[in-house]
């Protein structure tokens, strides 16, 4: 993830208004990403290989797309969790990878909007997640305050969010739909933990060419889909939308806007404590 949702794992930008369900863009645009943001299987790896989970850890993923991270987050240590996303395309995709790799795993995936989660407080997570779509919660500072409240002491905060590498043009504000305020700077973003008490334990930034495989990805997999429906009623706006947003990320977008997923950490219980009572 601008706003389109980076649910599915997927939007940096949040839903649009028009004919074409804003879903069905996002399934066929996403069709031959592995990893529905701007980073890599690579960089995804290194987060699993990070967070070094016991087998008894409970995990979250909201917008969870195609549930890849909490896939690879069974087979690595074979947690128990839930992921949950709006899109019914990532939904019955991820339902599909998990009956493929992991068929005996306990983690359930659900439809839903994740602003809707409300898990047992009594029952907290080892680590939450939102990884490119902190729209639902308002923004970077409110998506941490919502991961927070799931995570146990010691546990693991995760977020996946843009940011501004320089000042944004207002030609690319008006052609891309952000406004300046959506995005802070990367310092910025790892301010918004540290104020929360979160120690901040690794950043995984993406690179230009982790940017260009997510945006060519999209423009490849639309032109498939187009040679393959031509008579689909909604192929004219899915090919003008596609058009616009690479039109802006090819003037401006690549040299404007940076993403990154941040690594939390949870203050030990007794750490904790001690700032409660001061």
């Amino acid at each position: 993830m601008i706003p389109r949702p980076v649910g599915c794992g997927i939007p940096l930008r949040q839903p649009r208004s028009g004919f074409l369900d804003t879903w069905k863009f996002f399934d066929i645009t996403h069709r031959e990403h592995v990893v529905c943001n701007p980073t890599s299987e690579e960089k995804l790896a290194r987060l699993v290989e990070l967070v070094r989970l016991p087998r008894d850890a409970r995990v979250v993923d909201i917008a969870c797309g195609k549930g890849e991270f909490l896939i690879r987050l069974v087979e690595a240590y074979g947690v128990h969790g839930v992921g949950v996303d709006i899109s019914p395309f990532c939904i019955d995709e991820a339902e599909r990878r998990l009956k493929a790799r992991v068929p005996q795993a306990g983690l359930a995936f659900s439809q839903m909007d994740g602003a809707d989660l409300k898990p047992d407080k009594s029952l907290r997570f080892t680590l939450a997640s939102c990884i490119g779509a902190s729209w639902i919660f308002g923004g970077h500072a409110g998506t941490l305050d919502a991961l927070v409240s799931m995570v146990e002491p010691n546990g693991w905060v995760i977020a996946g969010e843009p940011y501004w590498l320089r000042e944004p043009s207002q030609e690319y504000l008006w052609a891309s739909g952000l406004a300046r305020d959506a995005f802070g700077s990367h310092a910025e973003n790892v301010e918004a933990g540290e104020r929360r008490g979160l120690d901040l334990v690794h950043t995984l930034v993406s690179s230009s060419d982790d940017w260009d495989r997510y945006e060519g990805l999209q423009w490849y997999a639309t032109a498939e889909y187009a040679r393959a429906h031509p008579d689909d009623p909604d192929l004219a706006e899915l090919l003008e939308r596609v058009a616009k947003d690479k039109s802006a990320y090819l003037r401006w977008g690549r040299g404007t806007l940076g993403w990154a997923m941040y690594v939390f950490r949870c203050q030990p219980a007794s750490s904790a404590e001690a700032v409660t009572a001061a």
